[in-house]
């Protein structure tokens, strides 16, 4: 095999200080994460030392103020650590995002007062959140989720069940989109719940195919009582809060899935340079140099997609559609840059003494969160062609 190490992604970014995080985070995650990754995703084991060192670091509020403990970096750099997290590890990556999406509704609609109070332990305090939307009977179509949320008091109390909750049962903090009101979109409502509040439980974490060490679980409400002072904006508003936080939840897939992809291609660069067959590298024959040129291709492109997306965002441009794009694009690319990967590694590539195979099944779900593919079609088309006839 071949020694050759993997080169670091030439970057734009808008400032040294950006070059200067960037490098850091990629030299703690191929220090801290990467060498135990393949272990302790085999083990079902999820790393909270490293979320704690993370939080300590500063890079679970990257793009929240400086005010509350954030680093006040925009997407455009906040997306590359992400990309670079995942690259070490899927479930690294993926839990800094799920864990920024649980923190928008606070940042974005919470008062000023409600932000002072929880936003620097969410963000520097060692804490971790999760973000509930959907439901076992409500995905796609959020808008008809049935946990309700009643009145009582000067408290609401929280009845239903939430699925497919990354850090169900272990998060410290979760935002719950409830029913408080009628059908439909404008009957929703968002909160702030701790993670040990009476009557919250989680179901027993799912089996999945990949991301094995990241726990994904239902979380029960049964009757928990949050105070008026835990409601995140409006009464009736939960809707727009979850659909702000989506846009960018999906930008922070589209970077986690080039990150994977990534790593496959550095292996599968490594292994191809290394194997010999008929008294050359496998690297040599045209056949597998065009199959590297496609991925290089199809992560460069994913990349330039997901950054041009996040320009955007932080010149405060409507982005919706390049968001949509941009996971679709970048997960997309992923499941045939990993599949690929295991191709070029032949059997090799299909044991578990490479890291390829994981890789390929740790792609399949990025196509599926935060909106699966066929909806970010639906989105993408709908903002070209309109809304569809009824």
């Amino acid at each position: 095999m071949s020694d050759r190490a993997p080169q670091p992604v030439e970057r734009q970014l808008p400032t040294e200080e950006a070059r200067d995080l960037l490098a850091l985070v990629r030299e703690l995650a191929q220090r801290e994460i990467a060498p135990t990754a393949a272990g302790e995703e085999d083990a079902g084991h999820f790393p909270r030392e490293v979320f704690a060192l993370l939080s300590r670091s500063g890079l679970l509020g990257l793009v929240y103020d400086e005010e509350y403990g954030g680093g006040d970096q925009p997407y455009e750099v906040y997306l590359q650590v992400l990309e670079e997290l995942a690259s070490a590890r899927l479930t690294v990556g993926l839990g800094v995002s799920v864990h920024t999406l649980a923190c928008h509704a606070l940042a974005a609609f919470g008062t000023k007062e409600q932000r002072a109070e929880y936003l620097p332990a969410m963000l520097g305090g060692g804490l971790l959140g999760a973000y509930c939307l959907s439901e076992p009977s409500s995905g796609s179509d959020a808008a008809s989720l049935r946990t309700r949320a009643v009145r009582d008091g000067d408290d609401w109390v929280i009845t239903g069940t939430k699925a497919w909750i990354t850090h169900g049962g272990i998060a410290d903090f979760y935002t719950v989109l409830a029913r408080t009101g009628g059908e439909g979109a404008r009957g929703i409502t968002a909160f702030l719940v701790p993670g040990d509040a009476p009557g919250l439980s989680a179901a027993a974490p799912e089996h999945k195919m990949g991301m094995k060490g990241s726990p994904t679980a239902q979380v029960h409400f049964d009757g928990v009582r949050v105070p008026d002072t835990r409601r995140l904006g409006e009464e009736g508003q939960g809707f727009a809060v979850a659909l702000s936080a989506l846009d960018s939840g999906r930008l922070g897939i589209a970077a986690c899935a080039t990150g994977v992809a990534q790593a496959a291609l550095d292996e599968a660069l490594s292994y191809t340079a290394g194997r010999q067959q008929f008294g050359r590298p496998i690297a040599d024959f045209q056949g597998l140099r065009f199959m590297i040129a496609d991925m290089a291709t199809q992560i460069e492109a994913g990349r330039a997609l997901y950054l041009a997306a996040a320009r955007l965002r932080d010149a405060g441009k409507p982005f919706s559609k390049e968001a949509a794009m941009a996971k679709l694009f970048c997960t997309d690319s992923a499941m045939r840059v990993t599949t690929d990967a295991v191709q070029l590694l032949g059997g090799y590539g299909y044991t578990a003494d490479f890291p390829v195979e994981r890789f390929m099944r740790e792609a399949k779900v990025l196509q599926i969160v935060e909106g699966t593919n066929q909806i970010q079609r639906m989105v993408v088309a709908r903002h070209l062609a309109g809304p569809e006839s009824r």
